[in-house]
């Protein structure tokens, strides 16, 4: 079994989904592994990850706009409010969602389907550089 290691940064630009799934699979061929498992980390806790579709970029809308509408960012609902009227709401968001993924790939190829593809979700209004830890396990 062997172990291998990468720090991504992923640059956003207010909320929405940024695909990082090119990236992951750079990686992985890099590694030379045949078969095992990616593990995708975000270390932030104003932004989560997602698999999701890749083909028809409304989803993608949709989803953003869904969340606007789930989450409030009516500043009187938090207490916790030190970086702006997005801070607490981002980390809401985050925590409805996922800050990892865990993917099998065969063959040196993550077995996502066909319409699937990893995403940074961000949830703040500021541009931010987000880092993705990328871990994968195999032989």
């Amino acid at each position: 079994m062997k172990q291998h290691f990468e720090t991504l940064e992923i640059a956003t630009h207010g909320p929405g989904l940024y695909t990082f799934t090119d990236e992951a699979r750079k990686f992985l061929r890099e590694t030379a592994l045949a078969d095992g498992l990616l593990t995708c980390f975000i270390r932030h806790t104003s932004a989560s990850l997602l698999i999701q579709e890749n083909a028809d970029p409304d989803v993608l809308f949709d989803l953003e706009t869904f969340m606007r509408r789930l989450v409030s960012r009516d500043e009187k609902l938090y207490r916790h409010t030190a970086e702006g009227p997005d801070d607490m709401p981002s980390h809401v968001r985050s925590a409805l969602t996922q800050s990892f993924l865990s993917i099998p790939f065969r063959g040196g190829k993550l077995a996502l389907g066909i319409w699937q593809g990893l995403y940074v979700f961000e949830h703040r209004d500021a541009p931010q550089t987000r880092e993705v830890l990328l871990h994968a396990m195999g032989e």
